[in-house]
């Protein structure tokens, strides 16, 4: 399994962002929110080391690891802000804190459908892990076809001056699954494309999810078969 850290800036780097975006000058308390990023960190990378262990533990006694990847990411201050400014939040520390659960964020790449529930059994079931969102699109795919778990959690971190919680955005999907979405997004974003041969591609996107999940599932079918 591999575990991959991106965009974990440090304060020095923070700040430097906030101020090219504007965060800087808008934010009414740019030390509480630099507390905030250092906490959501801290407890990102707390779940990692829980995915981690966990999926040791599954191989250790299964010979099998339900993850295959996972990718850690900070949002920057140029998404914060257009998420605010989408949303209609205000634009202070304590709507901040209250209102976005995504500033940490970990994906994490299962080989199996199953195995989706299965780290997520894993991971919700830890005595110091609280559960604040779900939203299964596995079950229920978007219309688009896209289909990912997601989950918002929180967990303790213990400071020098006590113990605080603090949430994490996790997105649990398939290969197949993150393969079509990661092809998806750049379908959304490129602005360059021409509008027909993106409705095109969309509803050939749409069909290919389905296709996919059936292919995954009869893989699926076969690994267990070879137990």
């Amino acid at each position: 399994m591999i575990l991959q850290r991106r965009n974990f800036l440090n304060l020095s780097e923070l700040q430097r962002q906030m101020e090219q975006t504007g965060l800087y000058q808008r934010l009414d308390d740019v030390q509480q929110f630099s507390q905030i990023y250092l906490l959501r960190r801290l407890a990102l990378k707390e779940i990692g080391t829980k995915l981690e262990n966990l999926d040791d533990e599954y191989s250790a006694l299964h010979s099998h690891n339900p993850i295959h990847h996972m990718e850690e990411r900070m949002k920057n201050p140029g998404s914060l802000i257009e998420k605010i400014e989408r949303k209609n939040y205000q634009m202070t520390t304590k709507s901040i804190e209250e209102n976005i659960y995504d500033i940490a964020g970990i994906r994490v790449i299962t080989n199996y459908i199953d195995d989706i529930h299965r780290v997520e059994d894993a991971l919700i079931n830890q005595d110091d892990v609280t559960l604040l969102k779900r939203k299964d699109y596995v079950a229920k795919p978007k219309p688009n076809g896209y289909r990912s778990l997601h989950l918002v959690v929180s967990v303790p971190i213990f400071l020098a001056e006590g113990a605080q919680t603090a949430p994490v955005e996790i997105q649990i999907r398939t290969i197949g699954m993150d393969m079509w979405a990661s092809l998806e997004h750049k379908l959304r974003y490129k602005n360059h494309i021409d509008p027909e041969q993106a409705q095109k591609y969309a509803g050939q996107l749409k069909d290919s999810a389905r296709e996919l999940n059936q292919i995954e599932a009869r893989l699926q079918g076969i690994y267990q078969d070879l137990l």
